[in-house]
């Protein structure tokens, strides 16, 4: 009777063991078959943010279900990112990050969980976008000389602005006050839409911001521009200076780009890459992202891994060289 049992539950294993890759296969082959989370770890309205909603809405038109964007804050992205880590690789919950995620961040906390190169799938990169030197209209600096002559001789009382402890922008200002000699105060916040009200209300008088972000602004005279960070004018701005016309070699972008978690099939990944860059190509995409300041373009996903293990390494030496600290 024992020997009866263990036969049948022998042939029941196998069976399993038979039909689990027809299931896996059939599930890819069917998916997607309901809505998909795209995670963004900063608020509603910063340059992430943005470029999240615009790539989910022509992704949700090709893959003919909805890419939902869901906004998780906190440790510059990092709550997030482990959220997605942690998550089912069955490609219904990605994530639109930045360097500041994906590169930076790891580097900069003590107590990250994360690992970028190895716990993410690359789906694509979508684009990119350079910073800008903003100011209140109230502030006297009109250029970047002029930035640089003001912190000189008001060492440690100027304030800037941030998304948050090592977003882009945060680690473009070290990067600045590094090359300069200069020393500001960093006041971080919880995104960059927060900071940038602040920037219009006045509390805080400059900051360096996502271009995508700001572009409104600039063009309604609501703040003032100085210089965009990207190593030539921007196209869609071409009257705003660059840093490095005033400090040769200057440069920074915020590039983004949309991962899963590691472990989802390739089929799945393969899928989503071409969604992703059929939402890059599509005309409205294009204009919307021009209107921004923000270049598109499109990788594989492979390239997209490759790139952020480039950047994982150029950013660590930054935060070495300007010898910023280590966060909790």
């Amino acid at each position: 009777m024992n020997g009866t049992r263990l036969l049948r539950a022998a042939l029941g294993f196998a069976l399993a063991l038979g039909i689990a890759p027809s299931i896996v296969r059939a599930q890819i082959a069917a998916y997607p078959d309901r809505p998909i989370k795209m995670i963004v770890g900063f608020g509603a309205g910063g340059g992430t943010d943005i470029v999240a909603r615009i790539v989910a809405q022509k992704m949700s038109e090709s893959l003919g279900q909805s890419v939902l964007v869901e906004n998780r804050t906190g440790a510059s992205g990092m709550i997030a990112a482990a959220d997605v880590a942690k998550s089912p690789p069955d490609g219904y919950t990605l994530m639109m990050g930045s360097q500041t995620t994906y590169a930076v961040a790891p580097s900069l906390y003590r107590r990250v969980t994360v690992d970028p190169a190895k716990d993410f799938a690359g789906v694509g990169l979508t684009g990119a976008s350079p910073l800008v030197l903003v100011v209140n209209p109230s502030f006297a600096a009109r250029s970047v000389a002029d930035v640089i002559a003001l912190a000189k001789a008001n060492p440690g009382k100027i304030n800037f602005g941030t998304g948050g402890v090592g977003t882009t922008p945060h680690m473009t200002a070290e990067l600045f006050q590094h090359v300069t000699g200069i020393k500001m105060v960093h006041v971080a916040y919880r995104g960059e839409a927060p900071a940038i009200n602040d920037l219009l209300g006045g509390q805080i008088p400059l900051m360096f911001a996502n271009l995508s972000a700001v572009m409104g602004n600039i063009r309604g005279g609501t703040l003032r521009a100085i210089a965009v960070t990207s190593p030539q004018r921007s196209p869609s701005a071409p009257d705003i200076p660059t840093v490095a016309e005033t400090i040769p070699g200057f440069a920074a972008e915020t590039w983004f780009g949309i991962v899963a978690p590691a472990g989802t099939p390739r089929d799945i990944l393969a899928k989503l890459n071409a969604a992703a860059r059929q939402a890059l190509v599509n005309p409205d995409t294009k204009q919307r992202f021009a209107e921004l300041g923000m270049t598109n373009g499109s990788s594989s996903p492979e390239e997209l891994d490759a790139y952020i293990k480039s950047e994982i390494a150029k950013w660590s030496k930054v935060i070495k060289d300007a010898n910023i600290q280590a966060q909790d």
